[in-house]
Parts: structure tokens; sequence; C-alpha cells
């Protein structure tokens, strides 16, 4: 499963608008894989949790998903529309 699949999949598993969710992929000069997530703004408390902990679980997926694979760092952006 590509990286951006994967993040797609589980940020629209917890959001509660799953067809506002739109995920896209950028590599940097770094060799850095940048992730950008956006959501509806009611979703955004939701897709972060309290105290970042939803945002940070994904991270640490989509991240280990990345050192099997690509060995490469992942940056993962979450903005509302």
């Amino acid at each position: 499963m590509k990286l951006v699949e994967l993040t797609e999949f589980l940020v629209k598993s917890i959001a509660k608008e799953p067809d506002m969710v739109s995920v896209k992929q950028f590599e940097n000069e770094e060799d850095k894989i940048i992730i950008e997530v956006l959501v509806a703004e009611s979703d955004m408390g939701i897709v972060i949790g309290r105290s970042g902990t939803n945002a940070n679980a994904i991270r640490t997926i989509v991240q280990a998903a990345s050192y099997i694979k690509e060995n490469k760092q992942v940056r993962i952006n979450i903005d509302c529309f």
C-alpha cells in the first residue's frame, strides 16, 4: 500500500465527513516525503485528537510503513478547507 493511500484510509476511518478528505504527496529537495491532508473544518478536532494523539498515531503508522519500504522521512501536515 502506498503512503498516500494508507494516510487517506486512516484519516477517512476517523473523519465524520470522509468524502471531504483530500491527501496529496510531495517530495522536497532534502529527500523527505511531505503528505498534505485536508479535512473539513468540523473534522479537525477529531483528526488531530486530544493533545494531538490521533495525529501522532497517524504519523507513527505512516512513518513505520515508509521505513519498511523506502526508508525516507515523512512529514504529515493536517489542515482544513
